[in-house]
């Protein structure tokens, strides 16, 4: 039923915990199953400047395949800047997982969800600076 990829996060979790003082914390829950994940970062700047995820955690009530879909998202998403981690999907999590049950897919895969949470949390109490045109240019004053 389960991969052994699955089994092994299932049983090993990746990241699992809390952190103190998060930057971003996303839950999300299926009310049909009765899963519920919430992911935490950290972000801090890499030496280009963009925005990465330094430390991931995740607590899950849930499933095996809610636990294990948890944990693998903590692993792709970590040390990813905030753009390329906004774009991981919950396939994409399944393929890493090399797959789940169908059954499954609706209710246990809600990991990307709750890292996309956690990383518009943060977003939204570090909003990026809109840069202003001020309408003033300024003028080259040539001497001759």
């Amino acid at each position: 039923m389960y991969s052994n990829l699955v089994l092994k996060h299932f049983t090993n979790p990746k990241n699992q915990g809390r952190i103190k003082n998060p930057d971003g914390v996303g839950t999300v829950g299926n009310p049909a199953c009765g899963d519920i994940m919430t992911v935490y970062i950290k972000v801090k700047k890499n030496k280009k400047g963009e925005e990465t995820i330094s430390d991931i955690k995740f607590e899950t009530l849930g499933c095996a395949a809610a636990i294990a879909t948890s944990s693998m998202v903590t692993q792709l998403a970590k040390n990813k800047d905030l753009d390329t981690a906004a774009k991981i999907t919950r396939q994409d999590v399944a393929d890493e997982l090399h797959g789940l049950p169908a059954a499954k897919m609706h209710c246990s895969n809600l990991a990307a969800d709750a890292l996309h949470r956690a990383i518009e949390n943060f977003q939204s109490k570090h909003p990026k600076k809109a840069r202003k045109a001020s309408g003033r240019e300024k003028k080259r004053i040539r001497r001759r």
